[in-house]
């Protein structure tokens, strides 16, 4: 398998057609944990598939897998979304685990990969993350990979059928994984 970026246990690559049963079963068995946090229905089905990676087609959003390096096993996902160029250079940072793999670590590894690739391939200069305030998994996540909180923004996304507030942090390059 070749990775976009790995290190330790995991590697990151983009997401693809090839990936569809994997991915699908992973979302299924999920599909409870994924719906308390994350905006829209799980992606269960093949149609939610096919539009999950049409999404990508559009530059300003890209599209990975995490994986572990050893069984090519997929992980978790992670997207960066709503990418804007010119005097920002900044994109959305969106992301899950699954409940076969919670707690290992896994996702920590890959998103310092990925905030790397971000600030070096993509050549973006801040990622931004949301959050719940009650989803203290990823909460703790994201500190992990060196975000810091900027802000409070009430009723900021539809999710699971009502406007949650969430939580607002970034990472710039220079201060993240990978910084100088």
């Amino acid at each position: 398998m070749t990775y976009l970026a790995q290190a330790g246990r995991v590697g990151i690559r983009r997401i693809g057609h090839h990936d569809r049963t994997e991915f699908l079963a992973l979302n299924r068995e999920s599909a409870d944990l994924l719906a308390r946090w994350m905006p829209g229905a799980p992606i269960t089905t093949d149609e939610a598939f096919d539009g999950y990676l049409a999404r990508f087609d559009d530059p300003a959003n890209e599209g990975f897998v995490i994986c572990r390096i050893d069984t090519g096993a997929i992980v978790g996902r992670a997207n960066l979304n709503n990418i804007i160029r010119g005097t920002r250079q900044d994109g959305t940072l969106g992301y899950c685990a699954y409940s076969s793999t919670t707690g290992r670590g896994y996702m920590t590894e890959g998103l310092r990969l990925l905030v790397r690739y971000a600030f070096g391939e993509l050549g973006l200069h801040r990622v931004e993350a949301n959050i719940q305030p009650s989803n203290t998994p990823s909460l703790n996540l994201i500190k992990r990979v060196g975000f810091r909180r900027e802000g409070y923004s009430p009723d900021f996304q539809l999710i699971d059928g009502a406007w949650r507030d969430h939580e607002r942090w970034a990472v710039t390059a220079g201060t993240g994984p990978g910084g100088a």
